[in-house]
């Protein structure tokens, strides 16, 4: 991570820590819409589907509105982002964001990209991890590594959509151990999780909050995360670094909307934000899927996603993704 980026993490984090002031009755009077629309181009089930609608049961009294998530499929987040940019920028409709839909702007070149949209906020940094069903042999990276060297046809990577972030990150992997496995993409991680479960891939890459519900059902298990250091609720789980492979990756989860929309608009979801941040029961899901509150206001938010596009710009030359 860059330095610019990590100070503007630091700042982030130390914004979250001050408690927010609830918002009153005149507030939710005072919003524009009754109804406010939140686009996924995630599935239902997928990392962002499942955060947002999570979000939207508490993040609506603070917003002073009624909160629906609509599930906007297709280009990995291409008919997603025309959508959010051919709307009114009026502070009805906004855009679930994360990595892929940078990504997706630079690899697909789509009618309308990241650069036709306005970041509002950022939330949370989300952990990678790695995981497998329980019943496989793998227990650790180290193992998985000297299986797909000795035969690489006899592990396959799972990943979702061909413009996410954990796509990229199988190129990172592969670079760093020699790995040339193949890598098969899904449309989402509900998607990846399923094929996971019934063998077609060896392991996922993917997000806590996809994966509760089987993990308390121990159908699955987590071998390593792409953190700097163990996450709290599963510190029986080495990091990626722990076990040879220098890789850490931060994947952002934040809040766009159509450019040009009105500065009053985006301080009211600041405070929101920041207020359903301190909400205790969103805190206790929240904390329970190892998601880690990264507030960033408008401006820095926006100074962050051009720079992660730099970045990205950056890796899928050095690597041979785009020319």
């Amino acid at each position: 991570m860059s330095v610019r980026i990590r100070r503007l993490f630091t700042s982030a984090l130390m914004m979250v820590m001050v408690v927010a002031l609830p918002l009153g009755e005149s507030t939710a009077a005072d919003y524009p819409h009754d109804t406010v629309t939140l686009v996924t181009h995630s599935k239902s089930g997928g990392g962002t589907d499942v955060f947002l609608r999570e979000m939207v049961k508490h993040l609506g009294p603070h917003l002073g509105a009624d909160l629906v998530v609509e599930n906007v499929r297709g280009g990995s987040g291409a008919k997603a982002m025309a959508k959010l940019a051919n709307s009114p920028a009026d502070g009805s409709i906004f855009y679930g964001t994360t990595p892929t839909f940078i990504n997706t702007s630079l690899l697909s070149k789509p009618e309308h990209t990241y650069k036709d949209l306005m970041g509002v906020t950022n939330v949370f940094l989300d952990p990678q991890i790695v995981y497998v069903k329980t019943d496989s042999p793998f227990t650790n990276m180290t193992e998985v590594v000297e299986a797909a060297t000795a035969d690489p046809g006899s592990v396959i990577f799972g990943v979702t959509t061909p413009g996410s972030l954990d796509r990229q990150v199988m190129e990172q992997f592969k670079a760093l151990t020699g790995v040339s496995s193949p890598v098969v993409t899904h449309d989402g991680g509900g998607e990846l999780l399923i094929s996971v479960l019934n063998g077609t891939v060896s392991l996922g890459i993917g997000e806590i909050q996809e994966l509760s519900a089987q993990l308390e059902a121990n159908e699955v298990r987590i071998i390593t995360t792409y953190t700097a250091e163990r996450l709290d609720d599963f510190a029986e789980v080495p990091t990626a670094k722990e076990q040879g492979i220098d890789l850490v990756v931060n994947k952002f989860r934040g809040i766009a909307g159509p450019a040009g929309l009105p500065a009053d608009i985006t301080a009211k979801w600041e405070a929101a934000i920041q207020g359903v941040l301190s909400d205790d029961a969103f805190k206790t899901w929240y904390e329970a899927q190892s998601l880690v509150p990264f507030y960033m206001p408008n401006d820095e938010y926006n100074e962050f996603i051009d720079e992660f596009a730099e970045q990205q710009q950056a890796f899928f030359q050095e690597y041979g993704i785009t020319k």
